[in-house]
């Protein structure tokens, strides 16, 4: 099948004759512009149906009511009606990559951001190609947080130099 995709998730994902990879879609969870989220719902649906999907969720369904985090919610509930062979695998945030709007990046380039005493997660790309691995032949979630950690904790070890 294939990868679609270029961005950080994308450019790890090994390839697979099996599975159909969505990597590809709203990487800034600050995002505002609604055709940022209808491009997204587009080029899913723009996908073959017999394919076995493979989505990158968000753990943020869980504790956020962003735009960002219903959007995923919604593409969830899509992937559902339209797919009848399916992987939702929800990440934390990931440790790897250049994309500046990543909790790790948005840390390294604004150190004057705030702190925030909450709790995000981090997760490997070794943890993540793992679970890539473990995704199974028939429709499944996948919750796949990595660490939890305080955003304070995250700065120390991925930021503080």
């Amino acid at each position: 099948m294939a990868v679609i995709g270029n961005g950080d998730l994308a450019s790890v994902i090994p390839h697979s004759d099996e599975k159909l990879y969505f990597a590809s879609g709203v990487s800034n969870s600050q995002e505002t512009r609604e055709s940022e989220y209808a491009r997204e719902i587009s080029l899913l649906l723009k996908q073959p149906k017999n394919a076995h999907l493979v989505y990158f969720g968000s753990m943020s369904i869980f504790y956020s009511d962003t735009r960002y985090a219903t959007h995923k919610k919604t593409m969830e509930h899509i992937i559902k009606a339209h797919f009848p062979l399916y992987a939702i695998v929800r990440l934390g945030n990931i440790d790897w990559g250049r994309n500046p709007n990543t909790l790790i990046n948005y840390l390294r380039v604004h150190p004057e951001a705030e702190l925030k005493d909450e709790y995000r997660y981090i997760i490997s790309k070794d943890e993540f190609l793992y679970w890539l691995e473990m995704i199974p032949d028939f429709p499944v979630e996948m919750n796949c947080p990595g660490r939890r950690m305080k955003v304070k904790e995250i700065w120390e070890q991925y930021v503080k130099q």
